[in-house]
């Protein structure tokens, strides 16, 4: 049966969100209609991949990926670029960004190679080898667009798949030592605007009206906000131009103006309330992929709400990471609801065991 639990607390964050872009647009549009039709049209999609066998997506996993992965590749040879980035690709009538796409799509790959695999095997540093490149490949591709904010995504989306599958503790505790030793390394390798983010970060008001302008008039909407915020529609940041990017990266510092800290605790309630339901599912499933999927696919969308809000809060560098199902972005929402589709089809068929070959009942 499907989780109608889960698809209206949805629905709620994609009202909320259509909401804050009709304020910050001033009107429906150029934001909030799109917004809104956006969701109408990919909601029945997400609940016809529900209605799926989750057996036929571990079939499909590897081939999911492929296609995923040779859209990256697309990119680097004729990819659209926008905002001095090349992210993109132009598919006439729709535009969409491969590497939101390669977020479920890693994690189905991740989670059906765990599920064939035994403890046993997984303890053998020659077995990981395989789920490794599966993961640094697409990073690899991404970095090049660039795209820093959405790689680090994809690496720590696909450790938490990795802890789960049964990777013990100290190849984490080696991984992290050796990234950490890499830092004055892929220093060297950050452009220009990546490393004006990290000084942006450190002092933003080294550069107020340049790299810091966006961060300072984030604060100044949050401390503006207060308890109860100043009313829809009647922000002075976003309403005056003061916000740059207020319908995508920044959209909840609109919230938090016009609601105050009330209604942000309300749409972040909101949030919590998905992330349990999505952890639930998953450890209520009795096979490994459910399980691996159900996870891999809430910490991806969990990862998504904490960076965005520290990155607007200025507890981390600006990377660029939009509010799933708040903030304006088509390709963003449909990952999102491509993989509330999956969750929901590790819900609906959380009792069905699978052989680790995937093809029929254990």
């Amino acid at each position: 049966m499907l989780n109608w639990g889960l698809v209206l607390v949805v629905c709620a964050l994609a009202a909320a969100g259509t909401g804050l872009l009709y304020s910050a647009g001033g009107g429906w549009e150029p934001w909030a209609s799109r917004h809104l039709v956006r969701f109408a049209t990919l909601l029945p999609i997400t609940i016809a991949i529900a209605l799926v066998d989750v057996r036929i997506w571990m079939r499909l996993a590897y081939w999911i990926y492929l296609i995923v992965l040779f859209l990256l590749i697309l990119v680097e040879i004729m990819g659209h670029i926008g905002m001095g980035a090349q992210r993109w690709i132009n598919l006439g009538p729709i535009v969409i960004q491969p590497s939101e796409l390669m977020k479920p799509a890693l994690v189905l790959v991740l989670a059906r190679y765990f599920h064939t695999q035994t403890l046993d095997r997984i303890g053998r540093p020659l077995v990981l080898l395989p789920p490794l490149a599966l993961v640094f490949m697409p990073v690899g591709l991404v970095l090049l667009q660039p795209n820093l904010g959405t790689a680090l995504l994809l690496i720590m989306t696909s450790g938490a798949v990795f802890w789960c599958g049964g990777v013990r503790l100290w190849k984490f505790l080696l991984a992290i030592s050796a990234g950490l030793g890499a830092i004055p390394i892929g220093w060297q390798f950050l452009h220009d605007y990546q490393r004006q983010r990290v000084y942006t970060f450190l002092d933003p008001e080294r550069d107020p009206l340049g790299t810091g302008y966006n961060i300072i008039q984030s604060k100044i909407a949050f401390g503006s906000g207060g308890l109860f915020g100043k009313g829809f529609m009647e922000g002075s940041q976003s309403q005056l131009m003061f916000l740059p990017e207020k319908h995508t990266d920044f959209i909840f510092v609109v919230l938090a103006e016009e609601f105050g800290l009330v209604g942000c605790l309300a749409v972040m309630a909101l949030f919590m309330v998905v992330v349990v339901y999505g952890y639930a599912i998953a450890l209520s499933s009795r096979s490994q992929f459910g399980r691996l999927t159900g996870i891999g696919l809430t910490t991806s969308f969990l990862l998504y709400i904490l960076v965005n809000v520290a990155m607007i809060t200025g507890l981390i560098p600006v990377v660029g990471i939009p509010l799933p199902l708040v903030s304006y972005g088509g390709t963003a929402m449909m990952t999102v609801l491509i993989g509330f589709g999956l969750l929901l089809s590790v819900s609906i068929h959380r009792h069905t065991r699978i052989s680790r070959s995937g093809l029929h009942e254990g």
